[in-house]
C-alpha cells in the first residue's frame, strides 16, 4: 500500500481534491441533511490536512462515563496520515457515576466528580497521570450529592464544584499532593418552582466558571434562572456570594465561558438549556461585584429554527479567542456515514455550532451548523492548537475526533472514533 511521508502532508489538499476525495452534503430539507464522506480505514483522507490544519503529535485524552469509569485514550498519527484512537487504560470505581473531569494545569492532577446516583452523596476523586496515561487514585472524598462540574481557582489553591442534584456549590483547598480538604458547602433554595416546574423545582447549579482575573466564580443555575456570582478570598480560598445576575424566566442557564478580548473588554457567553439560546454579555467590574450588559442573543441554531425537543449543552471558546463553539442535543439534523466501514447504516447525529466573535462588541456571527458525530454531545473540548475537537457522545457511548479549521472556525471531517462503555459525560485533553 502506498504511504505518504508526514513531511509531505502539506501537499495533500490539492492532490486529494484532484483524486476526488471530498465531502458532499445533500440536504433533503432544512431539518435533515445526509452527509457523505469518502473514507479509508474509517478515516477520511480529505480531512487529513487543510491549509490551516496539521497533524498533531501523540496525545492522551481522559473520558468519564456513568458506567463508573474514567478511561485513558491514546490519539496518535496513523502511518498513512490521519489518526488512530485506542483505549490505554480503564479505571473503574464501583457504585459511582463520573460526571465531569478537570485537569489542574499547574500540577497535572485530574479531578473527577461523581454525581452519586447510587446514594445520597456524591464524591470527588484526585488522580495522578503517568506519561503513558495510566491514572493512579490519590484520594476520594464524599461530597454533597449531584456534582456535575469542577474548576481550579485561586492560582491552583482551590477547587470549586457545582452540584446540580444537591442545589449547592462546594469549595475545597488543594493540598500539595493534589488531594482535597473540604471548605464550604453553600446550599440554595427556591421560594417557588420556576417557569418550567419539571426542570426548575429547585436550584440546579450546572457549572463553575472562573473569571479571567481569578477573583470571581460564576455559576449558571438552571433551576433558579440565575448566574450566581462569588468572590474569592485569596488568603483562604473561601467563596462569598454577592449579587447574582438574573436570566430570562424559564431560560435555564447551563454553561458559560469568559473571554478577555484584544480590545480589553471582558465578555461572558452563556448557553441556556431550556430556552436554547446563546447570549453574550459585556462584563464590568465593581468593588466585589460583576455587571452583565447583554449585547447579543440568538437561538443556538443560528438562522435555523430551533427543533422541537432540542437541548443546548456546551459552550467553549477557541484557544485564539476568535470563536465560540457550542453543542446541542436531542435533535438529529444530520445523518453521517457509519464509523464502521463495513456497516452501511447511517448514524443520526446531533449538532455542533460555530460562532465568530466580534472583538470590539462581543456580538456573534453564526458560522456553521455541523454534525457532532452522534447523539447527545453533552460536552466537548479542543486541543491547545484548536485544530481538533474531542466530542463525548452520551447516548452513543462514543468519542469522536473532528478536525477544525482555525482560520475559518469551521468543523471538518471526523478523523477518529472509539466506543467507550456507558453514557459518556466528559472528554478532556492531556496536553
Amino acid at each position: 500500500m502506498w504511504q505518504i511521508p508526514l513531511s509531505k502532508l502539506s501537499l495533500l489538499p490539492p492532490l486529494l481534491r484532484s483524486l476526488g476525495f471530498h465531502n458532499s452534503f445533500a440536504c433533503q430539507d432544512q431539518s435533515r441533511c445526509v452527509v457523505e464522506n469518502m473514507r479509508l480505514s474509517q478515516v477520511p483522507l480529505a480531512g487529513l490536512v487543510t491549509s490551516t490544519v496539521a497533524a498533531v503529535a501523540t496525545t492522551n485524552l481522559f473520558v468519564s462515563s456513568y458506567a463508573g469509569t474514567v478511561s485513558t485514550l491514546l490519539l496518535s498519527p496513523a502511518a498513512i496520515g490521519g489518526y488512530s484512537l485506542k483505549t490505554v487504560s480503564v479505571n473503574t470505581v464501583a457504585q459511582t457515576s463520573p460526571s465531569w473531569l478537570t485537569k489542574d494545569e499547574l500540577n497535572g492532577i485530574i479531578y473527577s466528580t461523581d454525581e452519586g446516583f447510587f446514594g445520597p452523596n456524591g464524591s470527588v476523586s484526585a488522580y495522578s497521570a503517568s506519561d503513558s496515561g495510566d491514572l493512579t487514585l490519590l484520594g476520594r472524598t464524599i461530597t454533597v450529592g449531584g456534582p456535575v462540574s469542577s474548576v481550579v481557582y485561586n492560582g491552583g489553591k482551590g477547587l470549586a464544584l457545582a452540584h446540580y442534584g444537591g442545589s449547592s456549590v462546594t469549595s475545597w483547598s488543594i493540598r500539595a499532593n493534589g488531594t482535597l480538604d473540604p471548605l464550604q458547602a453553600l446550599t440554595f433554595k427556591l421560594t417557588a418552582p420556576g417557569t418550567n416546574p419539571a426542570r426548575q423545582d429547585a436550584p440546579h447549579p450546572h457549572q463553575v466558571v472562573v473569571d479571567p482575573t481569578d477573583s470571581f466564580i460564576v455559576v449558571p443555575d438552571l433551576g433558579a434562572d440565575l448566574v450566581r456570582v462569588f468572590t474569592i478570598d485569596k488568603t483562604n480560598n473561601l467563596l462569598t456570594e454577592v449579587t447574582p445576575f438574573a436570566t430570562p424566566a424559564g431560560s435555564g442557564p447551563r454553561h458559560g465561558a469568559f473571554l478577555t478580548a484584544d480590545c480589553g473588554n471582558t465578555y461572558f457567553f452563556l448557553i441556556a438549556e431550556l430556552s436554547n439560546t446563546i447570549t453574550s454579555y459585556k462584563v464590568t467590574y465593581g468593588e466585589a461585584s460583576l455587571g452583565f450588559e447583554e449585547v447579543f442573543v440568538s437561538g443556538t441554531y443560528g438562522p435555523t429554527a430551533t427543533p422541537v425537543g432540542a437541548a443546548a449543552a456546551e459552550a467553549i471558546i477557541s484557544p485564539d479567542g476568535k470563536f465560540l463553539l457550542t453543542s446541542s442535543r436531542n435533535a438529529t439534523l444530520f445523518e453521517i456515514d457509519n464509523f464502521d466501514s463495513t456497516n452501511s447504516t447511517k448514524i443520526p447525529s446531533d449538532t455542533l455550532q460555530s460562532w465568530a466573535i466580534d472583538d470590539a462588541t462581543g456580538n456573534l456571527s453564526f458560522v456553521q451548523l455541523a454534525p457532532a458525530g452522534g447523539r447527545f454531545p453533552r460536552q466537548f473540548s479542543l486541543n491547545k492548537a484548536g485544530t481538533l475537537a474531542a466530542v463525548g457522545l452520551q447516548s452513543d457511548s462514543r468519542v469522536v475526533i473532528v478536525q477544525r479549521d482555525v482560520g475559518t472556525g469551521k468543523f471538518g471531517d471526523f478523523v477518529a472514533s472509539i466506543d467507550v462503555g456507558g453514557e459518556i459525560t466528559s472528554v478532556i485533553w492531556d496536553e
